[in-house]
């Protein structure tokens, strides 16, 4: 009986250890963002065609933030780390308003589960409700994993500047938009 309370604790703590390390390899969540050129322009060019509704189902074209730094995070409300980093995302895009960078949340979810997020969490950006088609676009931009969050920056000459599959870090965020804002 004491090898058994001995050992099951141990055997559970190991079997969570091991999900969460596939989960990370997975989502690749501790991976630094990276500057690529992974998304071509022709998948750049689809993404800012897209016209998509906000929770209150008003159509958002994502041209009308064309030639702006445009900072693109697809994710969903049952997603915890999306969660996790949207109140910094908020600060840092109110932080770049008047610099001509523009964020939008990209929820691969209900406009249902969007209104009952933006009533609990307010949002500084424009939130819009995708189908779950559009994460196929999301691998065409360089999320091969077609992971949740996922986020892509795109520079005022419509080219990538980042893509970061996994969580991104506010700093990360603030350095990058940094650059792109100067030029």
């Amino acid at each position: 009986m004491k090898f058994a309370t001995r050992i099951l604790p141990a055997l559970v703590i190991a079997a969570l250890a091991t999900a969460a390390g596939l989960y990370s390899s997975r989502h690749n969540l501790s991976a630094p963002a990276q500057s690529t050129e992974a998304a071509p322009s022709a998948a750049v060019g689809k993404l800012l065609a897209l016209e998509l509704p906000d929770a209150a189902g008003r159509k958002q074209p994502l041209s009308q933030w064309k030639g702006q730094v445009l900072v693109v995070n697809f994710w969903a409300t049952w997603c915890p780390p999306c969660r996790k980093e949207m109140p910094a995302f908020s600060v840092i895009s109110e932080k770049y308003a008047g610099k001509g960078v523009q964020f939008v949340g990209i929820s691969i979810d209900t406009d249902e589960n969007v209104r009952k997020f933006q009533a609990n969490t307010p949002v500084a950006y424009p939130l819009v409700v995708a189908p779950p088609s559009v994460v196929s676009l999301s691998e065409e931009l360089g999320n091969s994993s077609q992971a949740l969050p996922f986020t892509l920056i795109i520079d005022r000459r419509g080219s990538v500047g980042l893509v970061k599959v996994g969580m991104l870090s506010e700093e990360e965020l603030d350095r990058k938009l940094a650059e792109l804002s100067r030029s």
